[in-house]
């Protein structure tokens, strides 16, 4: 309800399989289905992946240890595959 983007680290293991997609039910509630979603897989390695998705498109099965989730907030927004959140100044 507070409205701030949220970064999930390593969200997804074979040890704890379900956390996920209990947290993203939870999110679901209180954020629009095409909230913007950042997905980074191995940041910084040889195979990196980064992807923007929206919260209703998100593939749990593309996401594993390796992942980091960054969910939006409601005015967060996408801008040529960058996910762009304004702070609020006015200018």
């Amino acid at each position: 309800m507070a409205d701030m983007v949220i970064v999930l680290y390593n969200p997804k293991s074979k040890g704890r399989p379900e956390h996920l997609k209990n947290a993203l039910e939870i999110i679901k509630e209180f954020r629009l289905s095409h909230t913007p979603v950042g997905i980074v897989k191995a940041a910084t390695r040889e195979n990196e992946l980064v992807k923007v998705n929206n919260l209703s498109a998100i593939d749990l099965d593309e996401i594993d240890m390796e992942t980091t989730l960054i969910i939006g907030n409601n005015s967060t927004f996408t801008w040529q595959g960058f996910l762009i959140t304004p702070r609020g100044y006015l200018i």
